[in-house]
């Protein structure tokens, strides 16, 4: 079965977007983000692609949150990939680290 996301960025005149807009075929709505960090691997290169935006209305602290969150999930993804529960203790210490030196997580 082929599920299709959809990404639409509205951009102005210097490429910058103003606003991000997504919508799954399994989604009943289009829905809008502010941000959005998509990661491919090319096979062939053997490198990660990747493309980060955020829209003009994106605060410095709410990118301080996306990037903690986006960080904890993929050490969560690593984990379950690698079963490398003591390097992941590591990073999840690292962000958990990271999140107090932001100001967004309590000692």
């Amino acid at each position: 079965m082929k599920k299709d996301i959809v990404f639409s960025i509205d951009v102005d005149e210097n490429n910058v977007p103003n606003k991000i807009e997504w919508h799954a075929d399994d989604q009943p709505e289009q829905e809008e983000a502010a941000a959005v960090m998509i990661s491919l691997w090319d096979r062939k290169s053997q490198e990660a692609l990747r493309m980060d935006l955020w829209n003009k209305d994106f605060t410095t602290d709410e990118m301080k949150v996306f990037f903690v969150q986006t960080l904890m999930t993929m050490n969560d993804t690593l984990e379950r990939a690698t079963g490398d529960t003591e390097t992941c203790q590591g990073i999840r210490e690292f962000g958990l680290d990271l999140g107090r030196r932001f100001g967004i997580l309590d000692e």
